[in-house]
């Protein structure tokens, strides 16, 4: 029972909810259920098919609808009384600024990305408002508090980076189910569906029969007057077949590894059929815009049965026609959907007819979806269990009782007969560049990278900023808002393609920029060092940031890239989703993530705890390709082995 000083901090909060998803439909509902009054809440989602089994605010009616303002329509039934006000937009949006956030008493975050967590942490550290971070995966869960100058903050430790594979085990030598996935929905899908003028490694010419001349011809664009099924089975040919004898060609590439078999449609299928109008037309008839299936064409019904090589063939060909006759006016500007039935069906069975060829196992749709869309399915115990925990430290932060705030985790298998584990909160990192301020060291090739490359891979990307303003001393280099003047925002569109040294206030080695985004009120300096070479596997970006926060990534087999989605480029690394088997940390992802992978040392919690760890983190790592149906991915790191003692406890 709360005490009557925890029912006045209650009641007299004014509390903000970023995010209304699986956490968030049980933490609104546990905050209006625990005497919460006055409740914001932030979402920009809409309620799909795929979150009624755990968000259960909604319904089927609700699908297509703003899930903030279903989420205050549901708890409204059974608290008529408080005051919920939804808001469907993106927390990172203008009118949510630092003065947005002042208002409130504390932060709930039920987030499902790392770059709002960050855009968040930086706002509330700005405004000085608490912030409670939560995350889930499957049974494993997490709450953790954040006060501005107690405990750490969300970015004082690093966060880990999904594993990537270079381009060249990808296009050439795949020997994972994970390689085919990355190759048929990064560079197959989007070579056939998306941007059409994007640098992709499957920009191979077809020096085939079916080629009017040598090198004449890109193989991937559709023929006036072609039929859509031999355009289909060209394709199939070219990707499965030829471009299979092509690598073969090389000798000395299979000296120690299983040659592939070039696969061709002559010897899959039966021969094309004379009459085409009539399956046209019936596909035109019986699929659903809205809901266009291969699957449901071809009478395929069970997304967890094993597709033959002949069923994975016909899916293939079946999707790519289904594409170009329901969607063709989204040809062109298409990227991978995992919520996208015909998509993750092309994916499939592309990936498995390229595993065929390599002699890799193939998979289910179920399990290719998984894989592709980095999936860990959500257990809505798990949301309930966070949600109030949440809730809990919550009231610890109203009363601002400092000794009881605890980063809670919740584990798959009892420790000393306990789910639950509770650590207390670290100190804030000295070196942390977002609440420590602490310089950051930039090596790059002055002569060579523009200042395009700094703000998309440095500025944005690894800092997170979305409002960058760049100064050189007092010279500006870069800004962006609207409030700039025509003459000004050319200007600085000129300056994005100069490389470094040839700005108007030249940047060389030595040079001290100022970073800062007035949004999140973050500003940041960076030492330049200039440097000639760069490693093209490790350091593809051909920078260095140091003094940061960095993802971390295992080592053992990958490279990475820091560049977000995956390129297309030889140089740079195709980014898919971890494989346990090579990991040397616990890495999992999922759309509720435990707060975005704070690298967790647990050992001194007891020495029973610490056993317990290693072994929930050993089984983690065998969960790392179950994953659930949601929206946008996020990591988690919980590691047993670190030596805890260099991080001092809030007193």
């Amino acid at each position: 029972m709360a005490s009557e000083e925890q029912l006045a901090a209650i009641k007299g909060a004014k509390v903000l909810m970023v995010g209304a998803g699986g956490i968030g439909c049980e933490l609104l509902k546990t905050l209006a259920l625990s005497g919460f009054e006055d409740i914001h809440i932030i979402d920009m989602d809409t309620i799909e098919v795929s979150n009624l089994n755990r968000q259960f605010l909604f319904r089927q009616k609700h699908v297509g609808q703003s899930k903030a303002k279903v989420a205050r329509e549901a708890v409204l039934k059974f608290r008529p009384h408080i005051r919920i006000t939804p808001y469907h937009a993106n927390v990172k949006d203008p009118d949510f600024n630092v003065d947005f956030f002042k208002q409130f008493n504390v932060v709930l975050n039920g987030l499902d990305n790392l770059d709002a967590r960050r855009h968040v942490n930086r706002l509330c550290l700005a405004s000085g408002v608490p912030l409670v971070e939560s995350g889930t995966t499957g049974f494993l869960g997490q709450v953790t508090v954040h006060v501005k100058g107690k405990t750490e903050c969300y970015e004082c430790q690093p966060k880990p980076a999904p594993k990537t594979y270079p381009v060249c085990t990808i296009t050439s030598t795949p020997s994972k189910f994970v390689h085919c996935i990355v190759w048929a929905k990064d560079l197959l899908f989007t070579k056939l569906f998306g941007d059409k003028n994007q640098d992709n490694d499957l920009n191979v010419r077809s020096t085939d029969a079916s080629s009017s001349s040598e090198h004449a011809e890109d193989v991937f664009e559709r023929r006036a007057d072609e039929d859509i099924e031999q355009y289909g089975r060209r394709i199939y040919d070219h990707v499965f077949g030829y471009n299979i004898e092509v690598a073969l060609r090389n000798e000395e590439t299979w000296k120690n590894r299983n040659r592939p078999r070039p696969l061709y449609t002559k010897d899959v299928l039966p021969p094309q059929p004379v009459e085409q109008n009539g399956n046209k037309d019936k596909a035109s008839k019986t699929c659903d815009p809205t809901s266009v299936s291969a699957m449901a064409y071809l009478g395929l019904k069970n997304p967890q049965d094993l597709w033959s090589l002949k069923e994975n063939s016909e899916v293939f060909l079946e999707a790519l026609k289904l594409f170009f006759l329901k969607r063709e006016k989204e040809i062109g500007q298409l990227g991978f959907d995992k919520d996208d039935q015909l998509a993750v069906e092309f994916v499939t069975s592309a990936a498995n007819i390229r595993a065929a060829s390599f002699g890799i196992p193939l998979h289910s749709l179920f399990e290719a979806k998984g894989i592709a869309g980095n999936i860990v399915h959500a257990v809505a115990t798990t949301n309930a269990i966070i949600a109030g925990l949440i809730v809990l430290e919550a009231m610890k932060v109203l009363q601002n009782d400092v000794k009881s705030y605890r980063m809670t985790y919740c584990l798959e298998h009892s420790s000393r007969k306990m789910l639950l584990m509770p650590v207390e909160p670290f100190e804030p990192n000295k070196s942390c560049y977002v609440c420590s301020e602490t310089p950051l060291t930039l090596e790059i090739n002055t002569h060579r990278s523009k200042l395009r490359d700094f703000v998309e891979k440095v500025v944005k990307a690894k800092l997170g900023m979305s409002l960058p303003l760049i100064m050189h001393g007092v010279a500006l280099l870069y800004e962006v808002g609207d409030d700039l003047e025509e003459d000004e925002v050319a200007n600085y569109a000129a300056n994005l393609d100069k490389v470094l040294s040839e700005l108007p206030s030249p940047v060389t080695g030595g040079t001290i920029l100022t970073v800062e985004d007035l949004q999140q009120e973050l500003k940041c300096s960076i030492n330049i060092k200039h440097r000639e070479e760069f490693d093209e596997e490790k350091e593809p970006d051909e920078m260095v940031l140091s003094g940061w926060t960095p993802a971390l990534a295992a080592e053992k087999k990958t490279k990475t890239s820091d560049n977000g989605p995956s390129s297309s480029n030889a140089s740079q690394a195709v980014q898919p989703e971890p494989e346990d088997d090579d990991e040397l940390e616990i890495i999992l992802k999922d759309p509720e993530i435990l707060s975005a992978g704070n690298k967790r040392k647990l050992s001194d919690i007891s020495n029973t705890a610490d056993s317990e760890v290693s072994r929930v983190t050993g089984e983690m790592q065998t969960k790392s390709h179950v994953e659930e149906d949601d929206t946008h991915t996020d990591t988690i790191m919980i590691d047993g082995n670190s030596d805890i003692s260099k991080k001092k406890r809030v007193q």
